[in-house]
Formats: structure tokens, sequence, C-alpha cells
């Protein structure tokens, strides 16, 4: 307030006072306003003289109208931010004056203030080429964008109707993915401050962002990400990098723009996955720094984001087929709370069973169930026993409905979600049966056959056919073991019906001809990306690769009389570890037929031996 109040400087200038330059402007007078524009476009423009004009034109907003868009846009282009302090509090004054007396000049406002959300562009000459990118070296960085988002929210204190203006402006400007990785990660860190001053456009703000996270994400498929990381491991001539750290979101106001080093190991080989690792960090960061206040879970908060995070699921993700990463945004809210993990899985259940949704959807849905049942260490068994016990009844039910209709037969197009449902519950217990059996044997083993999992193989979908043959071999193995039903005379059966047909044009690798479009999808397979799987790893249950005397175990089945406390080798041995192991376990990179590469944590033959 002193500083506003007192004089500016005396500066040596030309041209009159600002009145009467506008006046003699209107009046057709030319010359004292080109000197202006001038003088105000001249790169070195001194301070006080920055400071001198402004003062004036904070005087005169009411004479800047439309015609002078000319003399307002030379203004907006003043490199004010890497100024004095003197003078960015002065242009933070003309702009909530310029704003509250010409809205007409909003927009212009706006995308001066957005523009500043990336590091400033720098020319470097490369081989005779201008290479124009982010400039890193900036110190202030941190600084400048505090500056940008306190004139965002001097704007919007001016002009209540900011927000619908603001959002165009923020798609328009959001760099492309081929960008340097620091100008996404400042833009992307700088979206997400602008939703805590302005909540209405969280939504959109989120939406946006995970729409761009989603094209980073299906244009760098997992295999693509494993053969980049075998490539720059087995090169010999592998050189250390270093890289500025990650914008953290709650060292932001202490960091003023101080680097990082991270080592090259953390790096991700493949370019596309390097961006996407370094967003999903910035997510994960903004979300656990929204639902938590003083280090503890706000529920108000993380029920608030929670519904924002599920509206883009439903929106962007659902629909999305073969994303490897960003859906894992729900994994990780739903870790916070017991009661969010639940609601999730209600969410994706009415999804499921909900005959009006499309069919494609109601697969989808069936297989986020099964995937976060088995992966997600924060579930108990009694919340995935209640979640069988759902899907199970379903299933019999639909098989009820079915069995005397004309419809009763394997057909992936008539009966897809019955089919995901089927493949979700044979994965869940894959992951779960020793959790289930825990305990007490007897208990455990009558609650499994209380499922009458026998009914549902043996029912004219048959949907051992159209599962795919890791989960199985597995689950035919488990259920053999404990004597729930007997499935190899069916996968038998099938395999001499299999008639498998070359397809064109792919190396000629074998396909089946009744396909399930989705039968190869487990949306939280193992998570790939370097530095925000350290966020995802402590609730992720991984898979342990079987050994061989796990595999000749699964050929003897328990007796009847086995005593409840009875040790089970392969229960020991074949259940998924919680040591952080990434072991071998049935995933998306398994087709109706064996998958020429084999990928981590997704091995092609999960193959058990049929017992003689």
């Amino acid at each position: 307030d002193e500083f506003i109040s007192s004089p500016p400087r005396k500066t040596v200038r030309f041209g009159g006072t600002l009145t009467d330059i506008l006046l003699k402007y209107e009046k057709g007078e030319t010359t004292d306003f080109e000197l202006l524009k001038h003088q105000l476009s001249d790169p070195d423009i001194k301070d006080a003289q920055i400071i001198n004009w402004l003062h004036e034109f904070r005087a005169s907003v009411a004479y800047l109208t439309k015609e002078l868009e000319q003399l307002v846009n030379i203004l907006l282009k003043l490199p004010w931010l890497r100024r004095s302090r003197e003078v960015v509090e002065e242009y933070l004054g003309f702009l909530g004056n310029l704003v509250s007396a010409q809205t007409v000049h909003l927009r212009p406002c706006l995308r001066m203030i957005v523009s500043q959300f990336v590091p400033p562009r720098i020319t470097i000459r490369e081989d005779d080429v201008d290479i124009s990118d982010s400039d890193d070296d900036d110190e202030n960085l941190s600084e400048n964008f505090n500056t940008c988002h306190r004139a965002l929210q001097t704007v919007a204190r001016y002009v209540p109707s900011t927000p619908q203006f603001l959002m165009p402006i923020l798609v328009e400007n959001f760099p492309f993915i081929n960008k340097s990785e620091r100008t996404l990660e400042c833009y992307v860190h700088n979206l997400l401050r602008v939703t805590v001053y302005l909540p209405t456009l969280r939504l959109q703000i989120l939406e946006l962002i995970i729409e761009k996270l989603l094209k980073l994400d299906v244009s760098t498929p997992q295999q693509d990400i494993e053969d980049a990381e075998e490539t720059a491991n087995n090169s010999d001539s592998e050189e250390k990098s270093t890289e500025e750290g990650l914008f953290d979101m709650e060292e932001d106001e202490e960091r003023k723009g101080n680097k990082v080093v991270s080592s090259s190991s953390e790096r991700m080989a493949h370019p596309l996955a390097e961006r996407l690792d370094i967003l999903m960090t910035i997510l994960f960061s903004y979300i656990k720094d929204v639902c938590h206040v003083d280090g503890k879970l706000d529920i108000n908060n993380t029920k608030d984001l929670y519904r924002d995070l599920v509206s883009v699921f439903d929106k962007l993700i659902l629909p999305t087929h073969a994303s490897c990463h960003v859906q894992y945004f729900m994994f990780y809210i739903c870790s916070f709370k017991l009661g969010l993990a639940e609601a999730f899985l209600d969410h994706l259940w009415k999804k499921l069973h909900d005959p009006n949704n499309p069919s494609v959807i109601r697969q989808t849905a069936g297989s986020y169930i099964g995937s976060f049942l088995a992966r997600a260490k924060f579930i108990p068994v009694v919340t995935v026993k209640a979640c069988l016990d759902l899907l199970v009844n379903w299933m019999h039910k639909y098989i009820d409905n079915q069995d005397t209709g004309a419809n009763a037969y394997c057909d992936v197009a008539l009966h897809g979600p019955f089919y995901s449902t089927c493949q979700a519950v044979f994965y869940t217990l894959i992951f779960r049966h020793k959790q289930l059996l825990d305990g007490n044997l007897r208990k455990g083993l009558s609650y499994l056959q209380s499922l009458n999992f026998e009914r549902i193989v043996m029912c004219q979908l048959n949907p051992l056919k159209i599962c795919i043959p890791s989960v199985v071999n597995l689950f035919a193995a488990i259920t053999r073991k404990y004597q729930l039903v007997f499935c190899y005379t069916i996968i038998e059966r099938n395999n001499r019906q299999f008639i498998p047909v070359v397809r064109s044009g792919t190396g000629g690798d074998l396909v089946q001809t009744c396909t399930n479009p989705l039968d190869s999808f487990f949306p939280f397979d193992p998570y790939m990306l370097k530095r925000s799987k350290k966020t995802i790893d402590p609730f992720y249950q991984f898979w342990e690769e079987l050994s061989a005397e796990d595999l000749e175990n699964l050929k003897k089945p328990i007796k009847r009389g086995t005593s409840e406390d009875e040790d089970d080798d392969f229960l020991k041995g074949e259940t998924p570890q919680n040591d952080g192991v990434v072991g071998i376990a049935p995933n998306s990179y398994e087709s109706n037929t064996r998958s020429p590469v084999s990928s981590m944590g997704s091995p092609p033959d999960c193959y058990v031996p049929y017992p003689q």
C-alpha cells in the first residue's frame, strides 16, 4: 500500500501525459501515440519507466476501449515477470484495474498469464539449425509461477466469470506431448494449482490432464517400454545423466527453483514413458496433497476428489482399451480408505450388471473388478468374499436365464459380460485362494464349494473356452487340488474343437476363431514407470513365479480328511507374495493362443500339465 500510494520516480520520456496522448489519438493525431507504442516496445525499457507508465495507465483505464486493443496487447507483452518487486506489484494492480473497467480485454489478459505457465523459450543452434525449447536454467521459475497464480487470482477476484473464459485457454495452451519433459511438467503442475483457488474448474482440468496422459499411455505399449529398457540396459555406452528434479507439489514454496539431481537409473529409456512417468508422479502427488491436511486424511476433501476422479474414469478411462498406467489414479485414491475401494467396486458392479450399458463397457468393468480384487493389497478378504458372492450369484442367475433359451451356446458376442465376469472370478480366486482358505481350511473349502464352480464350468456357455489359457490353467489346477471342480475334460474337448487360423500380415501368429476382444485386458497389470511406481508398489499385490515343486504339488489333490491346520506347500509357494518381487502372472500379453514374446509378470505359458 505504501508503494502504491507513493508518487512514481521521474524518468525522461516524450509525448506528454498519457491522457493527452490518448485524447489526441481520438482526434486523429497519431504521432505521440506511435511514440508511446515505440517506448513501451523497447526491449531496453527500464523498471522506473515501466512503473511510471503503468501508474498512468491505471488512472486511465477508462480510455482503454476495444479500439485501443493494439496498445493493450503491447502492455500485455511487457517483460514484467522478471523485473523488480515494484514492477510486479504495479503490474498486478494494473491488470486488476484493466479487467474490472474493460472486460473486453479479459481473454488477452488470461492468455498472457497462461502463456507463462511454462519455462521461457530459448533458441539453441545445433548443426546450423535453430532448436527452440524451454529454458530449464531459470532459477526464479518457481517464484515466477507463484506470481502468475497471484495474477490469475487477481483477475478472478475482479471478474467472477473468469473460470468459463479461462478453461478454453488452458486447453489450447496445453503443450504437445513431444515438448520437453520440463515444459509438460510445469504446465500440468500449474494447471493443478489453478484447481486449488478455482475449484469450479477442477473436474474440467482433471479431464484435460488425464485425456493427455491417456494419449501418452496408449502411444507407449508395455512391450515397447520393456524393449527400450532392455536395449538401454544392454548398451555398453550408457552415459550417466542428470535431470532437473520433479516439481514436488508440497515443496513448491520452499524450493524456489532449486534443482534435485536424479540418477540415470530412474529415467525411463522410452521418451514418451519418461514424460508419462513424470506426469503420473505429479498427479499422485496432487491426489495425496488434496486428500491430506496436516498429514491426516481429510475425509470430505477425499470424497469430493474421489467423485471427480470417478467421473473422469467413466468418461475417459473405461471406454479406452489398452491403457497401462493412467487408470492407477483410481487404485491410488482407493488405497486411502477401504470405503473408497468398496465404493469403486460397487460403481464397477453397477456398470457390469446393467444391461443398458454397451457390452464393451460391461466387459471392461468386469476386467477392472477382477484386476482390482486380485491386485489391491488394501482390500481385505471379507470384501473379496462379498464381491465373489455378488459376481457368482449373478453368473448363476445368468445361466438360469440362458440354459433354456435359444442362445445357450458359446458366443462372446452374445454373452461378453458373462465371460468377463467369469474371468474376473477365476482371476480373483487364483490370487486370493490362499487368503480365502487361511486359518480354517475346512470352513474355507466349504465357502468355495458353496460357490458351485462346477455348474459354471459345465454350463452350455462354456466359459473355459473363452477365458485366456493362463487363467484357465491355473484356475483348473487350484480347483482340482481342492476338488472343487475338474476342468481338464472340458479343456481337452475345447482344444480338440479349436481350429487355429493364421492372421495375415502379422508374422503368422495364431488367433482363435472364437475371440473375445477384451479377454486379455487386466487393467492393473504390473506398473512399469520407475518414479511413480514407488507410490503404487506398497499397495500392490505381486505374483511369485511357480516353482517346479509347486507345479508338481498342483497335481496332488488334498485328501478329504485333511486336518484344518495342515500346512500346504503349494499354497506357500504359489501364493502371491508381499515382498515386492515381480514374478509371473497371467496378464494382458496373453492372447487366446501363446503370445510370441514373453512380458514381465506375464508369461505366454502359464501351463499346468494335465494329471495322468
